[in-house]
């Protein structure tokens, strides 16, 4: 968080919450009331104060005031860069890979330090390329139906990723069900029951 924006907080502690104004899509867009904000000074100062309460709802701090987050997805967008390392639609790199998981519809989510996060549609095929079965070898199509079915097992290869993992460099992958983010994951979609004020 900015030190402006600490330095706000301890002047102006009570400021009351807005709700309903600011969102983060499945693409990883900053939008107000529904539209993308394209300054990128804008995107950058969000995401470098945007954190999460004890409650699992996303804010961002905006000086003194918190604005909390309606979340189309996840708490976090995770891309590929030019590299092909992962980053968070907040510009910030995750070090530590904790879990993986699909849903049926075949959309792959991951969990860091940072916290739960859809990766980009864009680079899903990528990272399709990086699960593995437990010797190693690339899944195919029988494979991931095999998975799919909770007869065999698959992996996410971090290898190349810039993330470090305890297990080996593989990080099983695990089923979520599908729409069942927000409680599966551990946070609110909509803080505030989606009111605007």
């Amino acid at each position: 968080m900015d030190e402006i924006v600490k330095a706000a907080c301890a002047r102006w502690p009570d400021v009351p919450a807005v709700y309903g104004w600011l969102g983060l899509s499945a693409r990883g867009e900053w939008r107000i009331r529904g539209e993308p904000i394209a300054n990128a000074s804008i995107r950058e100062f969000i995401g470098r104060n945007y954190a999460s309460d004890d409650g699992g709802n996303w804010f961002f701090q905006n000086g003194p005031q918190r604005v909390y987050v309606s979340l189309e997805a996840t708490p976090f967008i995770y891309r590929l860069d030019s590299l092909g390392h992962l980053q968070a639609h907040t510009g910030a790199r995750p070090r530590e890979l904790r879990a993986a998981f699909a849903d049926p519809e075949g959309r792959l989510f991951l969990q860091t330090e940072f916290g739960p996060g859809l990766v980009d549609s864009q680079d899903t095929a990528q990272f399709a390329e990086r699960l593995v079965d437990a010797r190693g070898l690339q899944l195919d199509e029988h494979g991931l139906g095999r998975w799919s079915r909770s007869e065999g097992g698959a992996f996410v290869e971090t290898d190349g990723l810039g993330l470090r993992h305890d297990d080996g460099g593989r990080v099983p992958l695990a089923h979520v069900a599908a729409g069942r983010w927000a409680e599966s994951f551990g946070f609110v979609a909509q803080p505030g029951g989606g009111r605007i004020s």
